[in-house]
């Protein structure tokens, strides 16, 4: 009682094949093909660079606590 048996599916896809009509479920199954290769494609790029590492980007180290060599700072209202 909670499986559908062949029936219901016929049903199910009669329902469709008018709602949208053959041409337009095989456009549709097209694209959903197209979309499942794209994704594979993309999976395999993910795999070709996982396996080289970064480059190493080597930057200067920034102080965290300011130093008092450098220059104030100017806001609006000293400036009037």
């Amino acid at each position: 009682m909670g499986s559908f048996s062949i029936w219901h599916w016929l049903i199910v896809l009669v329902i469709v094949l008018v709602l949208f009509g053959r041409g337009r479920v095989s456009e549709i199954m097209g694209d959903f093909g197209k979309g499942i290769k794209s994704f594979k494609e993309g999976m395999h790029e993910e795999d070709g660079k996982a396996s080289t590492p970064p480059a190493q980007i080597a930057s200067k180290p920034v102080d965290p606590v300011p130093t008092a060599a450098a220059a104030p700072v100017e806001t609006k209202n000293e400036q009037l």
